[in-house]
Parts: C-alpha cells; structure tokens; sequence
C-alpha cells in the first residue's frame, strides 16, 4: 500500500504540474481573502469564516486535478494489468492511491495554517480569533478534502480518459456539496421535507463541524461517504 502511496505522491510532482495545482490553490486564497475587493482586511473583524467559505469551491477544482489520474492513466498505459499481477489486492491498491492523493491535498492545505497567526497579529491585541471555532473549521476542511479525494479517486475508476475523470469528479462533487442544499429551497419540499434534503448534502455537515461543534453525526457521514466512494472503486475495478 505504501509503495503505491509514494508512487502517486512522486508521479504527481514528477513535473510542474503539480506545483502549479498547489500554487495556484493558495495564491488564489491569498488573493480573495487579502487583495480583492471585501477582503478580511476591509471587513474589520478578525475572523477566517471567509477562508472557509471559500476553500470549498476551489477544492473543487484542485481535487480532481489531483485524482484524475489515480486510475485512468494506468488504464490507459496498460500498467493496471502489471498492479493486477504484483502481490498488492484492491483493497491496498485503493487505499495507496487514496491516501496519496490526500496527502497532497493535505500539503496543500498546510500553508494555509498561517493564516492563524497572521490574523491573530493583525487583530487589537492580538487575540481576536475565536480559536475553538477555528480549529473546528480546519477540521471540517479536512474532512470535506477527504470526502472529495475518495470521489475523485472512484470518478478515477470509471475511465481511462484522465480529462473525463476530472469533469466527472468536479461535476459530483458539486452536486453532493451543493446540490442537495439547492434542492432543498425548492417551494414545495418548504416546511416539509427541506431539512431532510439539506441533511443529505455536504455542505450541511461541513458547515455544522465549521461552526467548531464537532459533532458524530457528522464524522459518521464523512466516513460513509468516504466508504460507499471506496466500495464503488473496488468494484469498478473488479469489472476490469
């Protein structure tokens, strides 16, 4: 599983491409949260709420640019058959392409813990964020990371086209992090079953664990998804 591991993490620098990924996550973070118009230094308040706003969406195109090689790129270079032959089984196969894909996401997450103390030092006296909610807002943005990873990684298994697994890997996780939420202010699912709808989405559980509760509910269903995302890449890979 490990050697797996390290090969995803050392394919995916192996060219500029994934610096470029990684770069481009924080300079745009920096960006929205410090230079553009409404930015954190404007607002007046010492808070990262909008970082973790924000960081959601644009993990939406990091993450897939991440995974979307994990398995297409060993179908199409016929190198899945010579995995198939090596002593590691699907499951640790899946396990090292997952865990080095979230790695990388988690690297590129790491710089963005400067932000503590950088706001921190900005604020009157130096103790303006909350700090409980903020490291429960890191939490829930690993978790979502997480999520994603494990549905980049199952988008991965569907093809061997690795342009086709990105777009497929942002499309559902746009949907499961933001479309049950949509669905939910329909008029007619209003008053009756709107909260169930919005229960299923990741948003819901990802904003309730931002709000620096870390509640069990919402681990549960983080794993859950991470686990029906590892199932349908086993078994995607059992077709094959």
């Amino acid at each position: 599983m490990w050697s797996v591991c390290k090969k995803e993490i050392s394919q995916f620098f192996s060219s500029l491409t994934g610096y470029i990924a990684v770069v481009l996550f924080l300079l745009l973070n920096g960006l929205f949260l410090f230079v553009f118009p409404d930015n954190i230094l404007d607002s007046g308040y010492a808070t990262l709420q909008p970082y973790f706003d924000l960081a959601p969406w644009i993990l939406l195109f990091l993450i897939p640019a991440i995974t979307m090689r994990s398995f297409a790129d060993e179908f199409k270079a016929g190198t899945y058959e010579l995995l198939q032959t090596s002593p590691v089984g699907y499951t640790r196969l899946i396990s090292g392409k997952y865990l080095g894909s979230l790695i990388i996401v988690v690297f590129a997450l790491l710089p963005t813990l400067l932000y503590i103390p950088a706001i921190q030092a900005l604020s009157e006296g130096g103790s303006g964020l909350d700090m409980g909610a903020t490291y429960g807002a890191f939490i829930g943005l690993l978790m979502l990371a997480a999520v994603f990873t494990a549905i980049g990684v199952a988008c991965s298994s569907f093809t061997s086209n690795s342009v086709a697994a990105f777009l497929i890997s942002g499309f559902t996780c746009f949907v499961l992090y933001n479309g049950f939420n949509a669905l939910s202010r329909i008029p007619v699912f209003a008053g009756s079953a709107d909260y169930y709808i919005e229960l299923l989405g990741i948003d819901f559980h990802y904003n309730s664990i931002s709000r620096g509760v870390i509640d069990l509910r919402d681990i549960i269903y983080f794993l859950s998804i991470i686990f029906l995302a590892g199932c349908i890449t086993y078994r995607n890979l059992l077709k094959r």
